[in-house]
């Protein structure tokens, strides 16, 4: 009788790929990743306990088919199994390497919770992925027969691209729109290489745009090009711009210089990584070399700053949070890679003001906090500790605060589109439409800052609404 090949998990623990040394993965912004071996993925995809309610599924805001395409690995199917996990996912590579699946498919793993050690399921994602770019599976998309009907989508980050892979299988003519200079979004210039390496991101741009997407990049909406345009050049519009507008400090001495928003910081960082000149990183503006460097914020985007830094060549490292390590909003795994990497935290710490030696930034000061009752959310507010304040030395303070939406109501001449208190667009979730005729909204720009997995998902079911739109108007034009 052949042997189970799944429900190992009693006898085989967990593995993840194998960790570059701190020592060595701080000097370069390669992934610190290394790929599974074919018979480790097979291993350890044969943990899955193949559960008849798979959690990692119903957490997986993709609904990603896990417990099939784990098993296929385990099997040695890995066609099949990528097969499987293109289906519902556009980018399984991209999600196998920056999802928080501690948070999500992983953290919902059955035998995590019973104490085994969860299913490794992005890095066995990651694998699936990057096996089938190798070995040629992963074609050019070919649309059986092209439509008439055109998509303008307005941002080229993870929505976007989504939405326009979606709706060019299906013959649709897409044109995307985006500001930068390369398409990704964030994807290209906001998460550093160690995290995602940017070929990764080039090779699906270049699948879209071998498949028949248009690109119009460097185009600003409102300055290169209004709104109207492209509506009255489209029969829909997908507004994808994600949320590029920085939070902000209102604190003592807060414009000085040497004190940086983290997305500045970061696209100047990716872009030298691309080989791009970069004057206020080669004018020491944007770059933490020799320098004390001060973070502040609890989020990935403070994870990125602070393990950038590092390979910068920072002096020193720290990252200011007002709540404790479990209250952190983060992922723990990258707090962890970054304090092997010799980051320093400082819990229960908040910014209250700057000193500076003439108008730049020379220290951050710091009120010491505690935990008090829980707030409307239920997390617990953070109070401050009456005579603890003290100044952390800094020569680049960076701003990692989170990001809200730009007033693109103003910003393009819109008053039509409605947004909510939050200044973000209102868009119904399931399809994305918004109250303008033929105008759609998905990701971050709908939602507020957050994952890339979710953005993914709302590009996937608008672009599946329009089709049906398009689809209804069709048979009613045939049937009169």
């Amino acid at each position: 009788m052949a042997e189970q090949p799944m429900l190992k998990f009693v006898k085989i623990e967990r593995d993840m790929p194998e960790k570059r040394g701190a020592d060595v993965r701080r000097q370069d912004f390669d992934e610190i990743y290394a790929e599974y071996a074919d018979a480790k993925a097979k291993e350890q995809s044969s943990r899955c306990s193949q559960c008849g309610v798979p959690y990692c599924q119903s957490h997986c805001p993709l609904h990603n088919n896990i417990p099939d395409w784990l098993r296929l690995t385990a099997e040695g199917r890995l066609r099949e199994a990528y097969d499987v996990s293109q289906a519902t996912n556009t980018f399984p590579e991209i999600c196998g390497r920056i999802c928080p699946q501690d948070r999500l498919c992983e953290g919902n793993c059955v035998i995590e919770q019973s104490g085994h050690g969860t299913v490794t399921i992005g890095s066995v994602e990651k694998y699936i992925t990057d096996t089938a770019w190798e070995q040629g599976w992963v074609q050019p998309i070919t649309p059986t027969s092209e439509r008439t009907e055109s998509v303008g989508i307005i941002g080229a980050g993870p929505g976007g691209l989504a939405a326009a892979d979606v709706l060019r299988r299906a013959g649709v003519q897409v044109t995307v729109y985006d500001s930068y200079d390369r398409a990704g979004g964030l994807l290209t210039y906001g998460i550093p290489g160690f995290k995602l390496e940017k070929d990764v991101v080039m090779r699906r741009n270049a699948q879209l745009e071998q498949g028949g997407v248009t690109f119009r990049l460097n185009c600003t909406v409102g300055k290169d090009i209004t709104f109207q345009e492209i509506k009255d050049t489209h029969d829909a519009v997908i507004i994808a711009t994600g949320v590029y507008k920085s939070r902000d400090l209102a604190m003592p001495n807060g414009e000085a210089a040497g004190i940086e928003k983290a997305i500045d910081f970061l696209t100047a960082s990716n872009r030298k990584s691309f080989g791009d000149a970069v004057e206020d990183f080669d004018n020491g503006r944007l770059n933490a070399k020799d320098k004390r460097v001060v973070v502040i914020g609890g989020g990935d985007t403070a994870m990125d700053c602070v393990r950038t830094s590092i390979r910068q060549g920072a002096t020193s490292v720290k990252c200011l949070y007002r709540r404790d390590r479990a209250n952190m909003p983060g992922s723990q795994r990258e707090v962890q890679n970054a304090e092997e990497e010799g980051v320093v935290f400082e819990w229960l710490s908040a910014p209250k003001g700057f000193t500076t030696d003439g108008d730049t930034v020379a220290g951050v000061m710091v009120q010491k906090m505690r935990l008090g009752a829980p707030d409307a959310t239920g997390r617990q507010a953070p109070e401050v500790i009456e005579g603890a304040d003290y100044v952390e030395d800094a020569d680049l303070v960076i701003k990692a605060l989170g990001f809200e939406p730009e007033a693109l109501p103003t910003l393009w001449g819109q008053p039509d589109l409605e947004v909510t208190r939050w200044g973000t667009i209102k868009a119904a979730f399931t399809t994305g439409k918004t109250a303008m005729d033929g105008v759609y909204a998905v990701g971050d720009i709908v939602r507020g800052a957050s994952l890339v997995v979710w953005a993914i998902r709302d590009g996937r079911d608008c672009a599946d609404a329009i089709l049906d739109a398009m689809n209804a108007k069709a048979q009613v034009m045939a049937a009169e």
